[in-house]
């Protein structure tokens, strides 16, 4: 595991969010993007996590696809990028850099509606 202060990570995380083109970041609205250390108890148990696995990251809201007209007035969807998971993963800055764009790029996927085998074909494939 690399040894980076959560303040470092966390910028990290914002520079990949800058990162995202324009025609995509546009149309994010009522996000919130936090940092975590771990998952917490009740996200685990929500998803139904063994002890070893590990989780990157969280979209936990209704994504555009689900979305109607009587969408209003709701809380913030949340997005999670989990600090201890991605830095054990890792072993170097460089490969940091590219889990943390990884990550962040699956969550904001799942914001949009794809599902993990749609991720997954375009995981390849740059913005």
């Amino acid at each position: 595991m690399i040894s980076i202060s959560p303040e470092e990570f966390e910028k990290l995380v914002a520079d990949s969010l800058d990162n995202i083109p324009d025609k995509y970041y546009e149309r994010i609205k009522n996000v919130a993007f936090v940092v975590e250390d771990q998952p917490s108890e009740e996200q685990r148990r929500k998803l139904k996590l063994a002890c070893n696995q590990s989780l990157f990251g969280l979209y936990e809201g209704i994504p555009l696809t689900r979305r109607n007209s009587g969408y209003n007035l709701v809380l913030p969807d949340k997005i999670t990028i989990f600090r201890i998971p991605i830095l054990s993963s890792v072993s170097n800055e460089q490969e940091l850099k590219k889990q943390i764009d990884n990550t962040v790029w699956h969550e904001v996927a799942h914001y949009f509606g794809l599902d993990h085998s749609q991720i997954h074909k375009l995981e390849h494939k740059p913005f």
